[in-house]
């Protein structure tokens, strides 16, 4: 035999030196979940090691975040008030509001970026406003503009709307652009599939809609065309990331929108994938470590720049990379 691939095998170094996807730890951001009150770190039960931060804990918990090398969250807020017109996503004095303040006056170089949607916000768990049973899209990109802006106001660094309107981008965008936010980045939930991987994320954000589903508005997990025309649209509507969600069924997708795309490209490792993998990894199945490693470098493979995942702190705090 004249060809040999094992010869590039025999060892760590030669190894090493021919790998052809790394991961940057700078490309992690790592999701966290903010509550009311005071003095609060509860567990989410579905999801081990993940907690619900009342600001002041919050604080807390980012110290350990940074000292390891976090550079970035994505924040979510858990009202105490919801209603139907979703009107704490956009007061001023909103947990996420009021979180996003806190978090850049202790640690201003952290990069924060919040999740734009109503349905925690909302009495009925949708991400718009009901009218005759369904989400009644236009009006609902009002809200959704008012709460980008209220974020950017606040001092986000970015705003990604996951709600999966149609024009929602745009909407945002001139929002943003007509009160000087002209450098606020958006970072679109371009494909985000109705999927069951979200299951623990619900429990967490207590955002389980009370009646139906979300299928009428985000993407049938057997489209891969019609994913890639959503991704198209935020581009056009001015998107500076578009985004894949979820992430491991859903690497094609996530292959062919790096193929397609003139901005950076993100992935959502969401809420099933992690807790799936906690799971077995208690039950003794799996090196947690190694799977863990396995799928980053699978989200970079596919084409990903940005990976969102629960496991970043423990990736960098472990060395996983």
């Amino acid at each position: 035999m004249i060809i040999r691939p094992r010869r590039l095998r025999k060892n760590e170094v030669i190894r090493n030196m021919i790998a052809e996807t790394a991961v940057n730890p700078d490309s992690l951001v790592y999701p966290m979940f903010v509550v009311e009150g005071e003095g609060i770190k509860e567990e989410i039960a579905s999801m081990p090691n993940q907690f619900r931060f009342s600001i002041d804990e919050l604080l807390k918990e980012l110290a350990s975040c940074v000292a390891v090398g976090v550079k970035s969250i994505l924040l979510f807020g858990i009202p105490n008030h919801k209603d139907e017109m979703a009107s704490s996503a956009y007061d001023k004095e909103g947990i996420v509001q009021r979180a996003v303040r806190a978090i850049k006056a202790k640690f201003p170089n952290l990069y924060v970026i919040t999740d734009v949607c109503l349905c925690e916000y909302m009495s009925h768990g949708h991400c718009g406003i009901i009218k005759d049973g369904d989400v009644d899209n236009d009006p609902s990109l009002e809200l959704l503009a008012k709460t980008a802006l209220s974020h950017a106001e606040a001092g986000a660094d970015m705003v990604a709307p996951s709600d999966m309107m149609d024009g929602r981008v745009a909407a945002i965008r001139e929002m943003l652009d007509a009160n000087g936010f002209t450098n606020t980045p958006i970072m679109a939930y371009s494909a985000k599939f109705a999927s069951a991987f979200y299951g623990p994320f619900r429990d967490a954000a207590d955002s389980a809609p009370h009646f139906g589903n979300r299928k009428s508005y985000q993407m049938d997990v057997r489209n891969g065309r019609e994913a890639l025309h959503e991704v198209e649209l935020d581009l056009e509507e001015g998107a500076d990331i578009v985004m894949v969600k979820p992430g491991l069924a859903f690497l094609d997708v996530l292959r062919q929108t790096a193929e397609i795309s003139n901005v950076p490209v993100a992935v959502y490792n969401v809420s099933g994938e992690y807790s799936m993998v906690k799971a077995a990894a208690k039950m003794g199945w799996i090196d947690e470590n190694a799977i863990i490693r396995e799928n980053m470098i699978a989200f970079k493979r596919a084409g990903a720049d940005i990976i969102i995942t629960y496991h970043a702190k423990e990736v960098l705090e472990k060395g996983i990379l």
